[in-house]
């Protein structure tokens, strides 16, 4: 679609132009979200198939945005923001509050269930609930401010129950996990993890959490270049295998998981 083409570089020129170097850390964050999303016009690529009872199904959107989609029918979006959403109104949304593109300021009213992993009061905030065949609870852990001091309760791990399988979103985590935190979530057997290696937490830190966590299956997310993503993979492939998928799109089940814990990357960013 040309046309479509023409319009996002038309929008892309004017973020660069209205986004200067000076601005504060918190719009620079938001015109680099909007110059990098991977696509501002998402496709009609929504799989309405049937799962099995024993399945779920697992969708990139882009960034730290991913659909998730129960046996039952529910959907989920992680991380739902304002720059780059799911092709379809999800029934439970999550948030995160360290930068503009982990959460919504305008959320789709049609969202039945939003769940910020942050109390806007201050304090912890805990979620536990039940939407027909998901279970979804968080983990509370800190982040930076911009200032490098650290606000307790910043961030939400989300953690989905779904057909027998216990799916982990970092969110945009700061900081290595303790004992309690690890664990609070429990034995994950799939987890998305940002791998950015810099508006997160060092690539370092990061391989320490999963080899904690010891997911089977390991999604990255959050990177914002092929080389960022690189930088990940070449440091992890001395502790886990590495795939690539064709797809954004997977199918998972404790059937199809590796017996070992194996790193798959989804096209996106």
């Amino acid at each position: 679609m040309p046309a479509v083409r023409m319009l996002i570089g038309a929008l892309l020129a004017l973020v660069a132009a209205f986004c200067p170097r000076s601005a504060s850390a918190q719009l620079a964050d938001r015109c680099l979200a909007v110059a990098q999303a991977p696509r501002l016009v998402q496709p009609a690529d929504y799989r309405p198939s049937a799962l099995e009872p024993t399945q779920a199904r697992l969708t990139f959107v882009g960034h730290a945005t991913w659909l998730i989609e129960s046996p039952g029918g529910v959907k989920i979006a992680t991380d739902y923001n304002d720059y780059l959403r799911p092709s379809v109104i999800p029934d439970i949304a999550t948030m995160n509050r360290a930068h503009t593109t982990h959460y919504s300021n305008f959320p789709d009213p049609d969202i039945k269930h939003l769940l910020r992993g942050w109390n806007p009061d201050g304090g912890p905030i805990k979620h536990d609930m039940t939407v027909a065949d998901v279970r979804v609870r968080n983990v509370q852990t800190n982040i930076r401010d911009w200032s490098g001091g650290s606000i307790a309760y910043g961030n939400s791990i989300f953690i989905f129950e779904i057909a027998g399988l216990c799916i982990g979103h970092l969110g945009h985590l700061h900081h290595t996990l303790t004992d309690q935190q690890i664990a609070q979530i429990g034995q994950l057997d799939v987890v998305m993890v940002p791998v950015d290696g810099s508006y997160t937490m060092d690539t370092a830190g990061m391989v320490e959490v999963l080899k904690a966590l010891r997911a089977r299956l390991i999604l990255p997310m959050h990177y914002f270049n092929p080389y960022t993503l690189n930088r990940f993979l070449d440091r992890i492939r001395n502790d886990f295998p590495v795939e690539t998928a064709k797809e954004p799109t997977i199918v998972v089940s404790q059937a199809t998981l590796p017996s070992e814990p194996k790193v798959l990357v989804l096209p996106g960013n």
